[in-house]
């Protein structure tokens, strides 16, 4: 069953499922399996740097070690921005609602670097809360549609920072859900053509390029 996202809208919640979007589904996709000589599936393997030892599937993981070398829990770990203040991990989006009340522009919207695309269908869970949900749904389509998209922090998991996320509809007044990058793109100047140098031609490049009529 896809994930909700709980959203609070026009003093209600909206629970809205999601269904991922990516280009398999779009465009399909196809695998390519590497068999033996016996028509055997063949796994992909580490050599070790001394050339000799295989570590087949499995057999590496990650792992925190602290400057001295020692083995460190990653519940121990603490992490600190540039400054060396530590930093407040933010909460996962499914664990709790979302406030609609940031709205961003069409411009702020194109300033971002898509990753994620999620397409979102409203989730009603109980009859009780249906028909004002409902209401609600109806109410936030209606606003998206006439041009407004939402902007938020998400997370997935939770973790050290956010990403942005955006609720707007296509042409086809579907609800779509977006997470996305801020860009760092910066006006320099304009682009300046260098100056051409004219390599003088010598004699030996000159001669070079004569045709020998001997050849004829």
């Amino acid at each position: 069953m896809p994930k909700s996202l709980i959203f609070h809208f026009v003093d209600n919640e909206i629970a809205l499922s999601m269904q991922k979007i990516d280009r398999s589904k779009l465009y399909g996709y196809k695998e390519v399996e590497v068999v033996d000589e016996n028509e055997q599936k063949c796994e992909l393997a580490t050599l070790a740097e001394d050339g000799r030892t295989v570590v087949g599937k499995g057999g590496t993981a990650m792992a925190y070690l602290s400057v001295d070398g020692d083995w460190c829990e990653r519940t121990n770990i603490k992490p600190v921005d540039l400054e060396g203040d530590e930093i407040t991990p933010v909460k996962s989006s499914f664990s709790s609602a979302i406030e609609l009340r940031e709205k961003a522009t069409i411009d702020q919207y194109l300033n971002h670097n898509i990753r994620l695309m999620y397409r979102m269908e409203l989730n009603i869970e109980s009859e009780e809360d249906g028909a004002s949900e409902n209401d609600a749904y109806e109410k936030l389509l209606q606003e998206l549609k006439s041009g407004t998209i939402y902007s938020f922090p998400y997370s997935y998991r939770g973790g050290l920072e956010a990403d942005v996320g955006f609720l707007l509809t296509n042409h086809n007044e579907e609800l779509f859900f977006v997470v996305g990058d801020p860009t760092d793109v910066e006006m320099v100047g304009l682009q300046q053509t260098a100056p051409s140098t004219v390599e003088e031609e010598t004699a030996e490049d000159s001669a070079a390029g004569l045709m020998d009529f001997d050849m004829i």
